[in-house]
């Protein structure tokens, strides 16, 4: 793959961030699926559609076109996927990843799209920002991931405004595709990476605790896999998931792989 190295904010120091950084300079998300020429608009559009199937729910839980005209900061940005929609909504989009290589994807999508968004390679946990700079801080899949999210969540909280909001997912430990992990014997997706966790839902409330208002939405429940082939992925898509979406909603929805949150600073 060939990048333009954008500049740095900071150099890191912390080994086990460096060790995070060069893991996701190599394992773009869902970069498997693309065929189309990296970085052109169809390479961009297959990430976005093969991301939109995988997360339908995303549009439905968040309202993108309600943070028009709002400050927002994504943290993890990656390729810039989630950040485009709310650009196309009016928001005013800052993206910041520890890779360089999501930094220039990113950069790359909007450019295509002829979208306004600025980029940086920055740490989460240490960002340059002032105090009370954001009306929103986005950080989908982020904490899971990072060396030390209390430290991230620290700096969330600091750099959005008062009374702004925070919206976050992680992975639920007590859930459907942990109980089929244990089942199958199948990897989850990143389990190698650097730093790798999972919460339940009470977990996930106590380390959001210092925000004002906390709401949890469970989701992610099974849609159909590309990624995997073979016998088991047969199973899985023609028998586990219609199986598993025809029950109902009240008994399954604490069980969703994704925990969203939405937090708002006091």
């Amino acid at each position: 793959m060939s990048v333009a190295i954008p500049e740095i904010e900071k150099e890191l120091t912390n080994p086990k961030l460096i060790e995070v950084r060069d893991y996701w300079n190599i394992h773009i998300h869902d970069l498997e699926i693309a065929t189309e020429p990296l970085g052109s608009l169809g390479f961009f559009d297959q990430l976005d559609a093969y991301r939109f199937d995988k997360l339908h729910y995303l549009p439905k839980v968040v309202d993108f076109p309600s943070y028009a005209g709002k400050d927002m900061l994504e943290i993890g940005c990656g390729a810039g996927i989630d950040l485009v929609h709310f650009a196309r909504e009016g928001a005013n989009v800052i993206g910041v990843d520890l890779a360089e290589v999501s930094i220039d994807l990113a950069r790359k999508n909007f450019a295509v799209r002829n979208l306004k968004g600025e980029f940086r390679v920055m740490d989460g946990e240490a960002l340059t920002f002032e105090d009370n700079s954001f009306d929103v801080v986005y950080a989908h899949g982020v904490l899971q991931y990072t060396a030390d999210p209390a430290a991230m969540l620290r700096e969330i909280y600091r750099v959005l405004k008062p009374a702004g909001e925070a919206i976050f997912m992680v992975y639920n430990r007590i859930s459907w595709l942990n109980f089929m992990k244990n089942i199958v014997k199948v990897d989850l997706e990143h389990e190698d990476a650097p730093v790798f966790m999972t919460y339940s839902i009470k977990e996930f409330k106590g380390l959001l605790q210092g925000f004002d208002t906390v709401e949890i939405v469970p989701e992610r429940f099974p849609v159909k896999t590309k990624l995997h082939k073979g016998l088991k992925a047969i199973l899985y898509n023609n028998i586990f998931v219609g199986a598993f979406n025809i029950l109902p909603k009240v008994i399954v929805r604490p069980f969703g792989w994704h925990l969203m949150a939405f937090a708002t600073k006091k």
